[in-house]
């Protein structure tokens, strides 16, 4: 605690994207082990933890290399540009254009405003273009973006996709199946990952929204698959009957039971704060769920 302190009175304030400290002593030499820095990503989660062990798992998911695709749903004049990162999709950009409706007078005055309303999408386009390509090829550069999802309505998303709007090197990534959606903004992201299930149905975060659409089910219809509450799912895992686990990341015995569910080849799924459903599981179970392979009870 004294290595920590001695560090933390020696910076003058808290780095944009929080403070990470790790002190203790070597359990073999003795030695003092203090380790303080400036994690790569914000954190949004408080945990103070005194244990034989560093723990590491909020860090995890920063330096996850393969497992992130950028989102981009797109209509003729609006576009929400997205990342879908571990179990949390994030909106990184809305961007909004004015291209009007199509004009009703014949004549050459009508082909001319068909022109032009042709240069204002395209422009729009560019725009959308432009900024997708400067928020997702750091992320390529930095070997982590595995793909790119690109959908909207009708037949506008087909015109982004064919046109030179993106960088070369992110067109290569654009998964080949364009996407229908009907929304913007967060809403529409989630609709356009969920759509794109066959494509990266490994992805934990489509695994995360099935286990829970699992647990739902068999919590709706009563069937004694679905468990809540500490002691019952401990006991439940003791006897190798737990099929997979749903825990928040900030449960009281996180480490403890998630290290007894792999032991007992349970599935973990860890709710971060950033998931919808991490407030419900949270006040509602605890902040821990599960489903059954069989009933016990």
């Amino acid at each position: 605690m004294k290595a920590a302190i001695d560090r933390l009175v020696k910076i003058p304030k808290v780095p944009p994207n929080g403070l990470v400290i790790f002190a203790g002593e070597h359990d073999e030499t003795g030695e003092t082990i203090a380790l303080v820095f400036e994690p790569p990503e914000p954190i949004k989660v408080f945990f103070y933890r005194t244990d034989k062990f560093f723990h590491t798992e909020f860090l995890e998911d920063m330096i996850a290399e393969n497992d992130v695709y950028g989102l981009i749903v797109i209509e003729r004049d609006e576009a929400t540009i997205g990342l879908l990162k571990g179990n949390a999709i994030r909106v990184l950009d809305e961007v909004e254009g004015y291209i009007p409706g199509k004009h009703s007078r014949g004549g050459w005055s009508q082909r001319r405003y068909e022109r032009i309303i042709e240069e204002l999408t395209r422009d729009f386009f560019k725009s959308v273009g432009e900024k997708a390509t400067n928020h997702f090829l750091p992320l390529l550069q930095d070997g982590k973006l595995k793909g790119v999802i690109i959908g909207g309505p009708g037949y506008t998303k087909l015109d982004f996709v064919k046109g030179d709007f993106l960088d070369y090197r992110l067109k290569r990534l654009v998964l080949p199946k364009t996407i229908d959606v009907s929304d913007q903004g967060e809403p529409g992201l989630k609709e356009l990952v969920m759509r794109a299930e066959d494509m990266i149905k490994q992805h934990i975060y489509i695994r995360t929204q099935k286990a829970l659409e699992e647990f739902n089910y068999h919590l709706a219809k009563d069937d004694g698959l679905a468990i809540y509450g500490e002691k019952e799912v401990i006991d439940a895992l003791n006897l190798g009957a737990v099929k997979h686990i749903i825990i928040t990341e900030d449960h009281p015995k996180f480490e403890e039971i998630v290290k007894l569910a792999e032991k007992k080849g349970a599935e973990v799924y860890v709710l971060t704060d950033e998931v919808p459903d991490y407030m419900w599981i949270k006040k509602t179970f605890n902040g821990l769920v599960g489903v059954l392979r069989y009933q016990i009870y």
